[in-house]
């Protein structure tokens, strides 16, 4: 990554013009995936975590790179395997004989943005370990709490659970990722384009620092300013109680995925340039909310996917 000097914006409106440029860099990496890059960027700037669900060889780990590279951030990639330790991944306490005490190594948690590559192939043991991490922003480690950076950006890549040496994440490890996406085959004009241009890992090296960590703590209030109207509290609520019903799911969506889905539509109009939300900006965020904490009942031929577009169709927009 090339390091530039970033001046501090002076106004959100500065800061806005950054962030899309920052947003436009990364499409030029991760061509044909506007949608993603977007829903990626709202990820960020709710402050919550990323799941990436799709086959090898499609781009999530280039995402994670370009992400990191263009907000200046230290990263951090953890390849997940049937190995892992916990100690791998959130450091160790070792005992210097010469100050005759236990000195803290931190692990590879301890970056601003981690890709946790490949989650689902390490145990439940080792997932866990990054539950208090994407939770609170600590870790604690033989009864010491450890803060970890701001801002914070956890990105887990997961193979589809169909390939060998895989284990489900549990419920609660993944009510911890606030949206899933899938990037998926590029559309056959854009791999034309992909298999003659530039190789991404080298665009990557010459990518500069758009905005700084700063800027994105700066840009996170930003987004909790926008103005949310009565009529789209109703419409949130009304998502959340159809969720409920078991017609469509096993079990509905809790009120922390409402609040997560506000917040999160926020950043989503804010990256609109606009200061206020409204309901096409909730329909944008919610399947990517939805698809990895629900479920179909039992015996139903329809997949999450198709669910969740018939509750979004169902549900009047105020």
């Amino acid at each position: 990554m090339t390091e530039i000097p970033l001046q501090q914006p002076t106004s959100e409106k500065d800061r806005l013009e950054r962030l899309k440029e920052a947003v436009a860099t990364v499409n030029k990496i991760i061509m044909g995936k506007e949608q993603q890059v977007m829903l990626a960027f709202s990820c960020l700037l709710a402050r919550g975590h990323l799941l990436i669900e799709d086959l090898p060889g499609v781009g999530k780990t280039t995402l994670a790179h370009a992400l990191a590279t263009v907000i200046g951030v230290r990263y951090q990639r953890i390849q997940f395997t049937s190995d892992l330790l916990p100690a791998d991944i959130l450091g160790v306490s070792i005992y210097r004989r010469d100050l005759e005490k236990f000195e803290f190594h931190p692990g590879p948690i301890f970056a601003e943005l981690v890709l946790a590559d490949e989650i689902n192939r390490a145990t439940p043991k080792s997932q866990s370990a990054l539950l208090e991490a994407m939770a609170e922003g600590q870790v604690t480690i033989e009864g010491v709490t450890h803060m970890l950076p701001s801002p914070f950006f956890v990105i887990a890549t997961q193979n589809p659970l169909d390939l060998v040496g895989t284990f489900p994440l549990p419920d609660s490890q993944l009510d911890r990722f606030l949206l899933s996406i899938s990037l998926g085959f590029p559309e056959p004009e854009v791999e034309r384009e992909l298999l003659t241009a530039q190789d991404r890992i080298s665009m990557l090296l010459d990518t500069p620092a758009v905005i700084s960590p700063h800027d994105v703590l700066q840009l996170s209030q930003d987004c909790q300013k926008i103005h949310v109207s009565e009529a789209l509290l109703d419409y949130v609520q009304a998502l959340l109680a159809e969720t409920r019903s078991s017609r469509w799911f096993e079990v509905g969506l809790s009120p922390r995925a409402g609040i997560v889905l506000l917040h999160c539509s926020k950043s989503y109009a804010f990256l609109q340039g606009r200061d206020f939300a409204i309901p096409e900006d909730v329909k944008a965020i919610f399947p990517s909310l939805a698809r990895h904490r629900m479920t179909v009942p039992h015996g139903m031929e329809s997949s999450v996917e198709e669910q969740i577009a018939g509750l979004l169709n169902q549900v009047a927009i105020p």
